[in-house]
């Protein structure tokens, strides 16, 4: 089964519009609000974009847009391959 990791989610986020250091703040940026990381939800959307075209998955927009934090939107995205390997 396919996963979404930190470092790929962080990749992406960093490709949409980051201006933070993953390597110095990963602990850190998990579990920051998107807001507080200088994401508006236009940088979200893209996010949830590179995320589809990445995995091959289609997500409703209020997966990246509700949830709060990097770690959130990880799980909501490995939800989802899961759930996605479980049906084929």
């Amino acid at each position: 089964m396919q996963v979404l990791t930190m470092d790929e989610l962080y990749t992406i986020m960093l490709e949409s519009a980051g201006a933070w250091n993953p390597a110095e703040h990963a602990t850190e940026v998990a579990d920051t609000a998107y807001p507080q990381l200088g994401y508006d939800s236009l940088a979200l959307l893209e996010i949830l974009i590179r995320i589809e075209r990445a995995f091959g998955v289609s997500l409703p927009e209020d997966t990246v847009l509700s949830t709060e934090t990097p770690r959130a939107t990880l799980a909501a995205v490995n939800a989802k391959l899961s759930e996605m390997a479980g049906v084929r």
